[in-house]
């Protein structure tokens, strides 16, 4: 799988645009992504909040 293109900051904006309420048609304009890309995007925040999560709690453990 190819690295991303994007910046933490980048990708940051890209999904704040969409929980502000952002029209996910002109964020794909705006930022030059496919509908898979954003996919990607909200999936690797998901995991990487569930990494800290779990890393949270072997801490507190």
């Amino acid at each position: 799988m190819k690295a991303s293109t994007f910046s933490d900051a980048q990708k940051a904006f890209i999904l704040k645009q969409g929980a502000e309420g952002v029209p996910v048609a002109d964020i794909f304009r705006k930022v030059g992504i496919s509908p898979a890309t954003l996919l990607q995007l909200e999936e690797e925040v998901r995991r990487a909040a569930a990494a800290g999560m779990r890393r949270l709690k072997q801490l507190e453990g």
